[in-house]
């Protein structure tokens, strides 16, 4: 992809291929007969379709913090570098249908990337950080969804939204549907005493819910290994048989082995052999916010940065479609397609906030159900 060094990490901007990353990449799709199983059933627009998933997860992120560098928004939550932790797995949920067969996503603000592969549009992403009337929220928050396309509002407080997922899950069993919710969950919210008890409800009452710790070794500005102890075989990877579900680890960087083990998680739960507790290793490149960003670059090495840069998600999975014979012009085909798409987006929610913010008497409406 064409590269913006005024707003993606340094280590993205200079990004050229590494080989043993690249083999690294493919050896990773094979470790798992399963995984493997279900990525050689994809076909070429499947392929493509998580590219322009990635790429406008990323095209995205770059509208908004060049809005916040021209002072139109104050700050922005981007998930540069963690794309794939969410197109990956959204990619397996069945997106489409009526509102009783569709799937539920519950994305952290992280995972707005979530919301565009929902199916909803640019504009409305960012409409919600600038407060506009038509946006998503009405202008009351920049944490936004679209319940319509099965997006449930991220809440504030992180961690809290697993017993809610967990409530919709039952919710869905009790109605009789096979759908399946998914939400994910920072390293850090995994402390919140309301993230355990949802998981333990969640694990004994069998829900059909999928939950995504996305480790991205920092909560805020607090390092992993300072809030959380690691023991047996990895950071989080004991966790689901500690809640007595079915679980795995994904390389969050990868594409598609986080479509992959999403996509048996989502099998098991259509079966009623939910909830399961999967777990992205991944790594923020920036900031918690677009604010702290500087203060995120002394949190960790020099040398770290270097290594998980080599990992650009989306620059991997190029190469990934190049090797296995997708031309590299269609793949900058379908870029300049996602560049325009986030371009409208762009201008459509500029010109809301020129003519369309909330009246000052709105904020008392709509606060209470049947308003």
């Amino acid at each position: 992809m064409r590269r913006s060094p005024a707003f993606e990490p340094p280590e993205y901007v200079a990004w050229t291929r590494d080989d043993a990353a690249v083999r690294a990449y493919r050896a990773t799709l094979e470790r798992d007969p399963e995984r493997a199983r279900l990525v050689r059933q994809l076909d070429r627009d499947a392929l493509l379709a998580l590219y322009r998933g990635l790429l406008r997860n990323r095209l995205t992120d770059i509208a908004l913090k060049r809005m916040v560098r021209q002072g139109v928004i104050s700050k922005a939550w981007l998930g540069t570098g963690e794309e794939a932790t969410t197109i990956g797995p959204v990619h397996a949920l069945r997106r489409t249908g009526s509102a009783h067969d569709r799937d539920i996503v519950a994305p952290m603000i992280r995972n707005a990337g979530a919301c565009l592969e929902m199916g909803m549009p640019v504009a409305s992403s960012l409409r919600a950080y600038m407060g506009t009337e038509d946006g998503p929220s009405r202008g009351r928050d920049g944490h936004y969804g679209d319940w319509s396309k099965g997006v449930l509002p991220p809440i504030s407080h992180v961690g809290d939204i697993v017993p809610v997922v967990a409530g919709i899950a039952l919710a869905i069993r009790m109605r009789g549907s096979d759908a399946v919710a998914m939400t994910w969950i920072g390293d850090g919210s995994t402390k919140a005493g309301v993230a355990h008890e949802g998981l333990n409800f969640a694990a004994v009452r069998h829900v059909p819910a999928i939950f995504i710790i996305q480790n991205n070794q920092v909560a805020l500005g607090t390092r992993l290994d300072q809030h959380h102890l690691a023991a047996g075989h990895g950071n989080f990877a004991d966790w689901p048989r500690a809640y007595g579900v079915w679980g795995g680890v994904f390389d969050g960087n990868n594409v598609l082995d986080a479509y992959a083990l999403t996509a048996l998680a989502v099998e098991r739960c259509r079966h009623g052999e939910g909830p399961a507790l999967l777990v992205a290793e991944t790594f923020r490149m920036g900031g918690h916010a677009t604010h702290d960003e500087a203060e995120a670059r002394h949190t960790f090495p020099a040398e770290l940065f270097a290594e998980w840069g080599k990992r650009d998600p989306i620059a991997l999975y190029e190469e990934y479609l190049a090797d296995r014979g997708i031309p590299r012009a269609v793949l900058e085909a379908v870029e300049h397609d996602a560049e325009r798409e986030v371009e409208r987006g762009e201008a459509e929610a500029l010109e809301s906030r020129q003519h369309q913010m909330p009246a000052g008497e709105r904020a008392l409406q709509g606060v209470y159900a049947g308003e």
